[in-house]
């Protein structure tokens, strides 16, 4: 199956990207299994490390395979992390992954990367090259290749696992899997039944959900669900209030047909609506509606073919100054998976999208032309050359034709090798872009009716090549590890210039190219068979500088201000069978320019399994500090420490 922000230039020119989650740093957060004795899918609690090491992934190759050989750097959140950690947003949660760098800017807005390039929103530059998938459907904004954070939501319990994968996977994936993807995968609706009331509530957040699951005929399930959440603002750099606090309703279904013993149905949606408050200029409105279907047809002799089709339509509007936003997309995509020889396996498909824009601008920002209609078409293949025992070739590449700039080339070779069952090393090679967007080409903020800031009329595709090493160790049923090296060479990277002789308006340009290079390790133990630790560490290193004919009218920090290493520490611990206690400590080092200081937090849970139906819950996140700073001061507030009191109850 496939696995299928921020504040804009100026502070009057917000009315799009604000309160969309963005500005850069910090970590992630732990948790391991549970306690013993649920042998279903909802609890990986009796799976050893061993046999976590086999559960299936499809984010590195678009076709099921074990974690343990999968040749890329991949970390699993499992559905029982989630659950054992308390988070209850998706940024929250990703902050397991120990190959992410997350950061908190306001109550509802994150900065989510990989590999550094978070960038810089003081010096006008968001975080916009990591692909998002929930269940095969893309939520990265094609208006300006970021990520909306305060419009993502899952029902936690529904998450079946989250793969998180660090470095590029534009060749299977398309143009904004620039430095990784997240691939949020739910539960069949049949994995779900029955009525499941919850919630989660502090004296700063609250939370509530309501889902229920039945069988609708023998070979037909389904759930519908409700969820809301809210939060309190949070302070500013200065202690002030931020006037940012919000909420978020959403509600959605979910279909499962399985019409014979080769062929699987797929439908579901989602309808969303939520409010964010703001201090000046209005508050936002936030609105989506999505309808998916996916069919998949296996064949007898292992092939198989998925055709999946989705319509989402996300808005955004400020109430006061009355900017707008609305993005239709429609998206049709095939893949067909088939075995080539007994030594072959090869994965082909393609697709086309279409993006609808409409946008109404006010006298700080508005967008030429303020409508369009953008397609998007692409066709992939990748082979897998099995060429001697425990070793793999895999080729592939993608043809991708983007609205602005016209087909790129995407191309990827990766070679494993498994000279023992436990060992794993692989090593590859990739290509990757960032395409233009609207918000590169056609936006215009303007002071007093002139132009200030206008999109980049020859703004052409951001380049990474990336070369990556890595190995995956299963030393025992107790202890695997996983370490991953990296070098990337960036070229064409987006800056701001400016007009010659006459300054102003500034415009963006490809003016920028660099490297970078690192290290991540992640590891996880059994002590016994009720506790069980993990750690990770994150090493960045990032250099870049201007293109000859650049004006350097900025720094050239202003495409990432990441810290450069990052650890983390997570404890599982079981009393019994109803006691579990996580715990998660998370450093971050220093943010370089502008500097914000690093920091330690702690987070975590407590639960008691009172019966079968009953589990109640304490959980909290930034522990150690009532408030810390995650971002600078000029462009984020301040993270607050939330405790929240937890209940479920299952029939």
């Amino acid at each position: 199956m496939l696995i299928g922000q921020e504040e804009s230039v100026g502070s009057k020119g917000a009315f799009l990207i604000r309160h969309a989650g963005i500005g850069p740093a910090v970590a992630l957060l732990l948790s391991c299994a549970a306690p013993a004795g649920a042998q279903s899918v909802e609890d990986l609690r009796d799976l050893s490390l061993e046999e976590l090491a086999n559960v299936s992934i499809s984010s590195v190759s678009k076709s099921s395979e074990a974690l343990a050989d999968a040749p890329a750097a991949i970390f699993v959140i499992t559905h029982d992390d989630i659950q054992r950690s308390g988070a209850t947003s998706l940024p929250e949660m990703l902050r397991l992954a120990p190959n992410l760098y997350v950061a908190q800017s306001s109550s509802n807005t994150y900065t989510i990367t990989a590999r550094g390039l978070s960038g810089n929103p003081g010096l006008v530059n968001f975080t916009n090259k990591l692909l998002v998938l929930i269940d095969g459907r893309s939520v990265y904004s094609p208006f300006y290749s970021g990520v909306f954070w305060d419009m993502q939501d899952v029902l936690p319990d529904d998450i079946e696992r989250i793969e998180v994968v660090s470095g590029p996977g534009a060749t299977l994936w398309g143009a904004n899997a620039f430095s990784g993807v997240i691939n949020i995968t739910t539960r069949r609706s049949g994995e779900t039944q029955g009525l499941l009331v919850g919630g989660d509530a502090g004296a700063r957040a609250r939370s509530g959900e309501l889902r229920y699951g039945g069988r609708l005929g023998g070979n037909l399930t389904a759930r519908i669900y409700l969820r809301g959440l809210s939060e309190d603002e949070t302070l500013n750099a200065s202690g002030a209030s931020a006037h940012d606090d919000w909420w978020r309703l959403q509600g959605g279904f979910r279909l499962d047909w399985t019409p014979g013993e080769l062929d699987a149905v797929t439908v579901q949606g989602d309808v969303m609506n939520g409010r964010i408050d703001a201090a000046t200029g209005g508050d936002t409105l936030t609105r989506n509606r999505n309808l998916l279907a996916r069919w998949t047809h296996s064949q007898k002799d292992g092939s198989a073919y998925e055709l999946q089709a989705y319509y989402d339509r996300s808005a955004r509007e400020i109430t006061q100054n009355g900017g707008r936003l609305w993005i239709d997309t429609y998206d049709l995509y095939l893949q067909h998976n088939n075995m080539v020889g007994t030594k072959g396996d090869l994965v082909w498909g393609g697709g086309v999208r279409a993006y609808r824009f409409n946008t109404v601008g006010n006298d700080s920002i508005y967008f030429l032309p303020p409508k369009r209609t953008l397609m998007l078409a692409d066709v992939f293949a990748q082979y897998g050359w099995a060429f001697a025992p425990g070793a793999k070739l895999t080729l592939g590449v993608k043809l991708e034709k983007d609205p602005y700039v016209g087909t790129s080339v995407l191309p990827n070779a990766r070679l494993a090798w498994k000279p023992a069952d436990a060992l794993l090393l692989w090593a590859s090679i990739a290509r990757a872009v960032r395409s233009p967007t609207p918000f590169d080409r056609d936006v215009v903020e303007a002071v007093n009716q002139k132009p200030l800031l206008i999109g980049g009329a020859a703004f052409r595709n951001e380049k990474l090549t990336a070369f990556e090493a890595g190995t995956r160790i299963q030393a025992s049923s107790a202890a695997s590890f996983s370490l991953s090296a990296y070098y990337n060479l960036y070229d064409d990277l987006k800056a701001l210039e400016i007009t010659p002789i006459t300054t102003v308006p500034f415009y963006w340009a490809n003016a920028l190219k660099g490297h970078s290079y690192g290290l991540e390790a992640w590891g996880d133990i059994s002590l016994a068979r009720w506790w069980k630790l993990r750690a990770g560490l994150s090493l960045l290193h990032e250099r870049f500088a201007f293109k000859p004919g650049a004006t350097r009218f900025l720094g050239a920090n202003q495409v990432g201000n990441d810290p450069s290493r990052q650890a983390t520490l997570g404890s599982s611990f079981n009393i019994g069978r109803t006691i579990s206690i996580d715990a998660n400590v998370r450093y971050v080092g220093p943010l370089p320019d502008p500097v914000v200081h690093s920091y330690c937090e702690l987070g975590g849970k407590i639960g008691w399994r009172v019966n079968d139906h009953v589990q109640l819950s304490i959980s909290g996140t930034n522990l150690l500090h009532k408030w810390h700073q995650e971002l600078p001061g000029d462009v984020a507030s301040q993270a607050p420490r939330t405790i929240l009191a937890g209940l479920k109850w299952r029939i």
